[in-house]
């Protein structure tokens, strides 16, 4: 019971939650630029394709661009939200 009470107002957990949902957003937005340039660009016929060296212009902008643009926000978002925090627990002292 104490412990619950103690994780609640641990600091860590704020930001672990905080940067956990930074997480689910940033594969949320890369699943939802994988979809939109896949079956945007992809549903077209295969005589309407235009290619980016070499590759359709769907899977080029899905996969490869994709992954460089989500790889750069996981970059700027490491470096400039996410805090390095301690791991060790802090033993709360009782003063009689």
């Amino acid at each position: 019971m104490v412990n619950q009470k103690r994780n609640k107002r641990d600091s860590r957990f704020i930001v672990a939650h905080r940067e956990a949902w930074i997480g689910v957003g940033i594969a949320a937005f890369n699943f939802i630029w994988w979809y939109g340039f896949a079956y945007g660009f992809g549903s077209q016929p295969i005589s309407h394709y235009h290619y980016i060296l070499g590759f359709p212009a769907w899977f080029f902008y899905s996969c490869i661009l994709g992954f460089i643009v989500v790889t750069g926000l996981v970059i700027v978002f490491v470096k400039c939200t996410f805090k390095e925090i301690p791991l060790e627990i802090e033993e709360e002292r009782d003063e009689e």
